[in-house]
């Protein structure tokens, strides 16, 4: 698997099974993880600066790291429900 799905993975640990299989058959969820990782970098890197626009950008990227925490909770679920099926007749 990718970095992505690898840090989400660990991330959502009790999750993993269900990331694992969501990240093999959508393209569009392992995007959503490498962006998560990305923006946990980005925040980690404007952490160690000592620029004067250090405060807001960690605002930013926590901000866009929260939001993508749900969107992947909400991917997730969804991939977690069981369509039932119509009773037969």
């Amino acid at each position: 698997m990718e970095n992505g799905v690898r840090f989400v993975k660990s991330f959502f640990k009790e999750r993993a099974k269900v990331i694992e299989a969501l990240a093999a058959r959508t393209e569009g969820f392992r995007d959503l993880c490498d962006d998560f990782l990305t923006a946990h970098d980005e925040k980690l890197r404007w952490e160690r600066s000592s620029s004067p626009e250090r405060g807001e950008r960690i605002a930013e990227y926590q901000e866009l790291i929260d939001s993508m925490r749900i969107e992947i909770e909400q991917a997730l679920d969804r991939a977690a429900v069981v369509p039932l099926r119509p009773p037969q007749r």
